[in-house]
């Protein structure tokens, strides 16, 4: 078993979105994925121990866990070229007005309909950024990961302390 990117997206919707299970295609049409796409990916994840082998709740202790300490060696994260996109990171809406770039540039996918500016870095999965643009909580959660992968130690630290919050529920 080797987890996808998408899997991690998957896992991050079903916890932006509560307890109530919905349908696979649904999921998928809310990522821009196929149910069958979702189907694998849930099964991965269960494998994983990051949802339960009932139903599709998510291990939340695991999954801040593999997040912390897992996703930035799983799936690290660079900037390329700049580019025009959604801001992603500390210069998402999660971490706003935290932190500043000496240079005035931000982190962003690349993206058609974003209106920032600055280096790009490649989303988890090629449509997470449309999926973010649909469902603010999803949006949080993936910046939230990309300051993670992406992140020095300051800009880390805040974003986990945030995801504690978020998914476990403390600080």
């Amino acid at each position: 078993m080797a987890l996808k990117p998408q899997d991690v997206v998957i896992a991050l919707k079903l916890l932006s979105e509560g307890e109530e299970p919905r349908p696979y295609a649904v999921l998928a049409a809310e990522l821009g994925m196929s149910a069958s796409e979702v189907h694998g990916a849930i099964g991965r994840l269960r494998e994983g121990r990051l949802v339960g082998l009932e139903g599709r709740r998510v291990a939340r202790q695991a999954m801040r866990d593999f997040l912390v300490f897992g996703i930035a060696h799983v799936f690290p994260a660079k900037e390329g070229e700049p580019a025009r996109g959604i801001p992603t990171a500390w210069a998402a809406p999660a971490l706003e007005g935290i932190f500043e770039s000496s240079d005035g540039s931000v982190p962003v996918w690349a993206h058609p309909k974003g209106g920032s500016r600055g280096p790009s870095v490649a989303p988890l999965y090629k449509t997470a950024p449309d999926a973010a643009l649909r469902a603010p909580d999803l949006y949080d959660y993936l910046a939230l990961v990309d300051t993670i992968r992406l992140g020095r130690a300051r800009e880390r630290k805040a974003a986990i302390g945030i995801l504690d919050k978020r998914i476990l529920g403390n600080g």
